[in-house]
């Protein structure tokens, strides 16, 4: 700026310089018509209006005043600079028409006032151009340092520093472009910290969700061999339950043939005791027998003895008193014989008949103890129906739960693959945001002000979803309102 005063200061001067010198030529030289006068006069008359506003055009563009410079060049530098120029090509054309008379009498007058005013239009017009070129520059470089800075941002470079200087239209463009770039940096910075914070989150959850899954799918697996077990419990209870089921059957079966076989033997011991009365009887009567042949023999002995006594008379009777005695002896022997066979038979019927009655008694504890099997092999059976009932149910209950698990499993599938897919987005969410560069010191607060609120949730039993959401929820609004100021 300062080169660029100085060679404006240079110009003027150089303008007043040779206008002065114009001035000395037109007051000095001889034979100078009243025209060229005036025209000289009027380009001076131009001039001193010229310069002073071109100065306070050049003095407001290195003031930053490019608004007022810009109002000042289009309203006054402009009208002057063209009346300026018209009086120069007018005094031109004249000295040219006048060269023309008398370019024998006044060559060298002509030379110097030609080089002379162009040497003026050369001045103005490198006042003029400087001018422009000022308050160009003036308009430009604010709008090449937005473009800068814009690129700058395009480029992912938020640490730029902009200052803003000045009220005008460019100065409000870098403003904006300033709260712009803080804005950015600002959301960036959010998002970084938050991309971080649910990278590691969802690094969490998928490997939580891996985890819950293994254990999971080893429940199923114990489930699914539990189940197994179950059926093969159930069969094995089923069967049981048929066995016993068999076994009261028969035990029933065994029960009744014990029972007539008791009603048998209760008749036998009957029929033995009938025995044992009528052997007694017959004991009885041989008795009598017996007793009747002893008489008859001493009846014998004693009708022999008279026999004897008779002599010749009675020998006959001897005789048969001597067969009767035989008969009677063989009667008495055949008695004893019966009577000793019917003692015997009474006593082996009296031993039968303890037997059978021991056998009755064994018969009736084989019965009694057949009813009390028969009672416990239908509580058995009973049990073991209910047991096969319990069995099914539970059954049930573990098919139900192994698919229920299996249902579970999956959805811990679907949930560690979405974890995973969450953690690879974050990820390249991460990566995107890195592509941006931000101040350290505003940085590192929000990344610690995320880092806390990740780490919070974790120790409660909700887990970290609604850190999450906690956090995303004002990113979001802090991000529309910044691109809605931009």
């Amino acid at each position: 700026m300062e080169l660029e005063k100085a060679a404006v200061m240079k110009a003027d001067e150089d303008v007043k310089f040779r206008l002065q010198k114009f001035d000395e030529m037109i007051a000095t030289g001889p034979d100078v018509p009243e025209k060229a006068r005036n025209l000289a006069a009027s380009i001076d008359h131009v001039e001193s209006a010229y310069g002073p506003v071109a100065r306070d055009i050049v003095r407001l563009a290195l003031e930053h005043k490019r608004d007022e410079a810009i109002i000042k060049m289009n309203n006054e530098c402009r009208p002057l600079l063209a009346a300026l120029m018209k009086a120069t090509e007018e005094y031109q054309d004249y000295t040219s028409i006048r060269t023309a008379q008398k370019i024998e009498e006044s060559t060298e007058d002509y030379n110097s006032q030609r080089n002379l005013l162009l040497g003026i239009c050369v001045s103005a017009l490198l006042l003029g151009t400087t001018i422009a070129f000022l308050i160009t520059q003036s308009i430009v470089s604010p709008i090449r340092q937005a473009v800068l800075i814009a690129q700058t941002i395009a480029k992912g470079d938020l640490t730029t520093q902009i200052t803003v200087t000045g009220k005008d239209e460019l100065s409000q463009l870098l403003a904006a472009l300033r709260e712009m770039n803080d804005g950015l940096a600002e959301v960036v910075g959010r998002v970084r910290s938050s991309s971080e914070s649910i990278a590691t989150g969802s690094a969490e959850i998928a490997a939580g969700n891996t985890d819950l899954s293994q254990r999971t799918e080893g429940q199923a697996a114990s489930l699914e061999e539990t189940a197994a077990s179950m059926e093969e419990l159930t069969a094995t209870v089923k069967q049981n339950a048929e066995n016993a089921a068999q076994g009261n059957r028969l035990a029933l079966s065994a029960s009744d043939v014990a029972t007539r076989g008791g009603e048998v033997v209760g008749r036998v011991v009957h029929t033995m005791r009938e025995i044992t009365t009528s052997s007694e009887k017959v004991a009885e009567i041989i008795t009598v027998i017996e007793g009747i042949a002893f008489q008859t023999n001493i009846l014998a002995l004693n009708a022999a003895v008279e026999a004897a006594r008779a002599g010749e008379q009675g020998r006959g009777f001897a005789v048969v008193a001597g067969e009767v005695r035989t008969l009677a002896q063989r009667s008495a022997s055949a008695a004893k014989e019966i009577k000793d066979l019917i003692g015997q038979s009474v006593e082996r019927v009296k031993a039968g008949s303890a037997l059978v009655d021991e056998a009755g008694t064994t018969i009736n504890e084989v019965v009694v103890s057949v009813k009390r099997v028969t009672d416990l092999m239908g509580e058995i059976t009973a049990a073991s129906s209910e047991q096969h009932t319990g069995i099914e149910q539970v059954n049930q209950a573990v098919m139900q739960m192994d698919e229920v698990t299996q249902q579970n499993a999956a959805l811990v599938e679907e949930a560690s693959a979405a974890a995973q897919s969450m953690a690879a987005q974050s990820s390249t969410l991460k990566e995107l945001v890195s592509t941006f560069r931000l101040h350290h010191s505003s940085a590192e607060p929000e990344m610690a002000k995320a880092s806390t609120q990740v780490r919070r949730p974790t120790s409660s039993k909700n887990g970290p979803t609604s850190g999450k959401k906690i956090l995303a929820r004002p990113l979001v609004g802090k991000a529309e309102a910044n691109w809605q100021a931009f």
